[in-house]
């Protein structure tokens, strides 16, 4: 990756009906360097899953935050997802396709390995005080024609 060229991050309430804000607020922040729109999709579909984990894992008890950080450079995009929920125990066994800590509401446990499929490199990071963030990275395709700094 080259040098960071914009960033921005968003806060909002764990409820379901913030899920296609954050996709699409996400989405169009990285509209700005011209990822293909196979590229969008794929950033769309990782941001509602992370989002998704927050609303249905993080905050069993109550409605918390999600914070979401993107970091936006030429060739590339990171995204965080955090929250200062219960957090995962077990990193690994989350991670297994068909896990789920739900299954009495029908989760599919596909999460992680849906933004794993859809995103080049993802990460759990344990937060100091409470909860996770999930770090996803996509890499873009190169263009000649870079929307910012033109």
């Amino acid at each position: 990756m080259k040098n960071k060229i914009n960033e921005m991050s968003i806060s909002f309430k764990a409820l379901s009906v913030n899920e296609g804000f954050a996709r699409a607020c996400v989405a169009a922040f990285c509209a700005q360097v011209n990822p293909s729109l196979d590229e969008i999709t794929d950033i769309k579909t990782a941001v509602s899953e992370a989002v998704t984990n927050c609303v249905v894992h993080a905050y069993p008890k109550k409605v918390g935050d999600v914070t979401i950080k993107v970091e936006l450079y030429e060739n590339a995009v990171t995204i965080y997802v955090s929250d200062k929920g219960v957090g995962i125990d077990d990193f690994e066994k989350a991670r297994e396709p068909f896990y789920t800590s739900k299954p009495d509401e029908e989760r599919s446990g596909m999460g992680f390995t849906v933004m794993e499929s859809f995103m080049d490199n993802l990460d759990l990071i344990k937060n100091d005080n409470k909860g996770l963030t999930v770090k996803m990275e996509k890499f873009f395709s190169i263009k000649k024609n870079i929307a910012v700094g033109e």
